[in-house]
């Protein structure tokens, strides 16, 4: 035995003795850190490089910048922590900076771009870093060679950067850029062409600035030029990019009228068309789509293009792109023929193209899933958005929506027409199962972002079967579908939802990203779904009726009716005509919400009245000579009209040849100073804001500079810790050589003995174990002991409790129970009445009968018959009046009655579980007790 343990320790010392080395090594080789201690050492490396820029700290910094590349950066810039932004001002400003090495700016800008994975990130890239003019700068120092990879990357970030984002003709290096790209567009260079072409695109969309800079510039005509003749270029891509920048340019000119004339807009949109269909990628059909968007915002074109032939067998192409799994394109597709139905024109060509063939054949692919080799893809383009409306595609949320806005515009533009086509009967018998499918499976426990795209699926979703509800045909395939069981769990989840929602957690209300705002739109849509479809469904009077009586409605109401939209407080309008005149609906409680409501707005307009007062400051110096430049040039301006008034007088008297001319240089010199003028103020406006933001960050940067200061102090003292502790283990590295070399002697009679010990081990591990668990199970013996004694102690106060409680609920009960006999016997004495009441009214008729006959032989009397009979008819109708208010009595009391039922089975549950805690006291005190024995034998 002393042996073994001999052998024992002798193993565990060699093992001590190599997994140091082994550990060492891997730490110095395979080290990973997690995203904070990547971004730390980042930082550092960025404030070591700024202050010694020697290629030692460039290679450390470049490594550093690979690291965090190589992690999962997503949605970094957008969590608004302060080590990311401070790591990526440091970036840009190396960026910026002509002395760092191209290698490293490289590294840099390839992270740059990692980071702008979303619009998010991209805007703040854009607006807070100033990124774009970083970038733009960097393009001007290195305009000399254009071949170079860095100037390339430069403008695919730019382009990547710019795509939706308006760029001010203010911004630095704006018209070094826009300079750099017109001469490279028309060279013959075919690697910068089209990120040039991009980039320009995304300058020119949406940008008069830009545009005006441009036109004002002497080499424009050169430039149309070279776009037109990029026209008839081999890349679908180049072809896309120019006809975008040709639109936003030349649209209202001359060259755009002969561009997009009646002959030639034609052949543009066959091309346009193409291009979507065919496009080399998804960012090519991203910019034809966009260029079709905007080419469809002007109404001249817009009509062109409802006289266009092939516009049914285009639309058709171009929805079989929704056949394909890639949201990105679809959500294209989607785009464009929401544009398209904009226009008024085009609305019902795109019904027809849609619902036009998806009669029995839409039904029956609807079952194959597949169509037929001769059926084309028109037959599939309703069915290809009725799959995207349920898609399993991750990222398809957008697609969804976008897809039941569509088909809100179409089937109201189909069902808004004279005759409702058959095909689309047949097409909206097939939606139904699809709509009321995205009803279902709402579930607030899994979280309030799945939550508000539910509510905004349910939405849409109801908005287009009120649509449905519209017309007879179609209300009655609704009717046939949607159940009151359905309508009233789905009210009742969204009641939950609502009363669940805390307001200390949401948005102020009546903002439309505030939770409460979404789930209420949801319900009213609902309960609006419910009033139209109460006399056709079963039951969904009683459930619509049963719903308005909830206390809980009282929160979407007060948001609808005291919301800006005017949608919302129609519905709710709508919706309370219909509640006041029920005799538990809660109107007090309603008040004092709107009043709630409406005071909680009016506190917050006073305060930002009063924070916009506290942040009014004086304007910049720095901006003086603007405004100065400004203001003179608008005197000049007066002074010239004032001049050109009296240059016409004086042209009334003497009738001099040369005044013409002289108002024609006036007339140009007044354009020129009205677009300096326009410049002016666009700068102006630009510094302002540039001022701003300079100021924000100047804030953030001190603040930024004082936790990083902080930091690197105490980065300073672990490097020195660390130097340290590995100066230590360097010394005890040399050491256990030394061992290693020793115990290698001693190997040979270790390995003889390790089949014996590792018997004795497995022995010692087993009785180790079963030991520890022997103490664990006593431990936790006596852990229980106490805790069961304490609770033993405390139960007995909580049944006393409750025993007293059972009582008093049992008084309650025996209290109801009378109340629920009372209300009983009223409705029965009612029962009778009616009875009674009827039988009236059926010898009364009898009366009438006889008093009929007796007319025939007594004309005299029939006046005084008349009269009696009107006097019978308005009894009647009291009697039935009394009726209906008597049945919609019983039906709050039957909803009192279930309300008590509820309450009163709750408070028997809660009594069966603490009898049935009382019992496991019991039996654990009996248990406690044998437990004593055990551990005393």
């Amino acid at each position: 035995m002393v042996r073994s343990f001999l052998v024992r320790s002798s193993k565990r010392e060699e093992a001590a003795v190599v997994l140091p080395v082994v550990a060492y090594e891997e730490r110095k080789n395979h080290q990973r850190m997690d995203l904070t201690t990547c971004l730390k050492s980042l930082l550092l490396a960025i404030q070591q490089y700024r202050d010694s820029r020697t290629v030692q700290n460039a290679a450390q910094l470049q490594k550093q910048v690979e690291e965090v590349s190589g992690l999962n950066c997503d949605q970094l810039l957008s969590s608004g922590q302060v080590l990311p932004s401070e790591c990526v001002s440091g970036l840009v400003e190396l960026v910026g900076n002509p002395n760092t090495s191209p290698n490293l700016t490289s590294s840099i800008i390839s992270l740059l771009a990692k980071l702008a994975c979303d619009d998010d990130s991209r805007e703040i890239l854009h607006s807070s870093y100033n990124l774009t003019s970083t970038l733009a700068s960097v393009i001007h120092c290195h305009s000399a060679t254009p071949r170079e990879p860095l100037l390339l990357q430069c403008l695919q970030v730019l382009q990547k950067l710019t795509y939706h984002t308006r760029i001010f003709q203010s911004t630095n290096y704006i018209h070094e850029l826009i300079a750099f790209l017109m001469t490279n567009i028309q060279s013959h260079n075919d690697d910068i062409i089209m990120p040039c072409l991009g980039l320009m695109a995304n300058l020119c969309r949406d940008n008069h600035s830009v545009q005006s800079h441009i036109k004002s510039l002497d080499s424009v005509k050169p430039f149309y030029r070279t776009l037109i003749n990029f026209l008839a270029h081999n890349s679908l891509t180049v072809v896309v990019f120019t006809l975008s920048i040709l639109s936003s340019l030349t649209l209202n000119e001359k060259v755009g009228e002969k561009l997009f004339d009646a002959k030639n807009i034609h052949q543009t949109f066959q091309l346009v068309f193409n291009i979507i269909v065919n496009g080399d990628g998804t960012l090519t059909r991203k910019y034809s789509v966009d260029l079709l968007v905007e080419l469809l915002k002007n109404p001249k074109i817009a009509d062109f293009l409802t006289r266009y032939q092939h516009f049914s067998a285009c639309v058709s192409q171009v929805l079989g792109l929704l056949q394909s799994k890639d949201p990105d394109s679809a959500a294209k597709v989607l785009e464009l023929l929401l544009a398209m139905c904009s226009v008024s024109g085009l609305r019902s060509l795109l019904c027809e193209v849609v619902f036009k063939p998806a009669g029995a054949k839409l039904r029956a692919a609807g079952r194959r899933q597949v169509a037929g080799p001769d059926g084309g893809r028109r037959p599939e383009a309703g069915l290809a958005l009725v799959q995207w409306l349920s898609s399993p595609v991750e990222g398809a949320e957008t697609c969804s929506l976008q897809a039941l806005h569509l088909l809100n515009e179409l089937l109201e533009e189909a069902l808004g027409a004279e005759s409702v086509p058959d095909s689309v009967v047949s097409f909206v018998e097939m939606l139904l199962p699809v709509l009321l499918g995205l009803l279902k499976g709402l579930d607030p426990a899994k979280g309030d972002a799945q939550l508000r795209k539910h509510c905004h699926r349910i939405t849409h979703v109801t908005s287009l079967l009120l649509i449905l509800c519209a017309e007879d045909s179609t209300r009655s395939l609704v009717s046939r579908q949607v159940s009151a069981q359905l309508c009233l769990s789905q009210v009742q989840s969204l009641l939950s939802c609502c009363h669940n929602n805390s307001p200390l957690t949401c948005l102020p209300p009546g903002s439309d990203n505030d939770l409460s705002q979404v789930c209420a739109d949801a319900l009213l849509k609902t309960l609006e779904l419910m009033s139209k479809l109460r006399q056709q469904v079963k039951d969904m009077e009683t459930s619509f009726y049963r719903m308005l009586q909830d206390q809980r409605i009282v929160t979407p109401l007060s948001l609808a009716l005291t919301s800006h939209h005017r949608e919302r407080v129609q519905t709710g309008l709508s919706l309370l005509f219909e509640a006041t005149p029920l005799p538990d609906f809660p109107s007090l409680v309603l008040g004092e919400s709107i009043a709630a409501n409406n005071a909680y707005r009016q506190r917050e307009a006073e305060l930002s009245v009063k924070r916009v007062a506290v942040q009014e400051v004086p304007p910049p110096r720095t901006n003086t000579s603007v405004l100065d430049s400004s203001s003179g040039c608008s005197r000049s301006v007066s002074n010239l009209v004032e001049k050109i008034q009296n240059g016409l007088e004086l042209q009334e008297q003497v009738k001099d040849s040369h005044v013409s001319e002289i108002i024609d240089v006036y007339e140009q010199k007044l354009s020129a100073f009205a677009s300096k003028e326009s410049r002016l103020q666009d700068l102006l406006e630009a510094k302002a804001l540039a001022l701003s933001q300079a100021d924000r960050l100047i804030a953030q940067y001190r603040f930024q500079r004082a936790q990083a200061e902080a930091e690197a102090r105490k980065l300073g003292c672990l490097l020195k810790d660390g130097e340290r502790r590995r100066e230590d283990l360097q010394g005890e590295l040399s050491n256990q050589v030394l061992e290693v070399e020793r115990s290698k002697a001693d190997m040979e009679e270790l390995l003889q003995h390790n089949a014996r010990l590792q018997q004795d081990s497995e022995e010692h591990q087993a009785l180790k174990g079963a030991y520890n668990t022997l103490l664990n199970r006593f431990n936790e013996s006596e852990r229980l002991l106490k805790e069961l004694q304490a609770a033993h102690i405390s139960l007995t106060k909580q049944s006393d409790t409750l025993r007293k409680s059972h009582e008093a609920l049992q008084l309650q009960h025996e209290k109801m129970a009378s109340v629920l006999e009372e209300r009983g016997e009223e409705i029965r004495s009612l029962q009778s009445d009616l009875q009674q009441r009827n039988s009236d009214i059926a010898d009364l008729r009898g009366e009438l009968r006889a008093e009929e006959e007796r007319l025939k032989e007594r004309d005299q009397e029939k006046r005084d018959l008349e009269e009696t009979v009107d006097v019978l008819r308005k009894e009647l109708n009291k009697t039935e009046q009394a009726r209906k208010d008597a049945s919609i009595k019983a039906s709050s009391l039957e909803l009192q009655k279930s309300q008590l039922e509820t309450k009163l089975k709750q408070k028997e549950d809660e009594l069966n579980k603490h009898s049935a805690m009382i019992a496991m006291i019991h039996s654990l005190s009996s248990g406690k007790m044998k437990s004593d024995v055990n551990l005393s034998l």
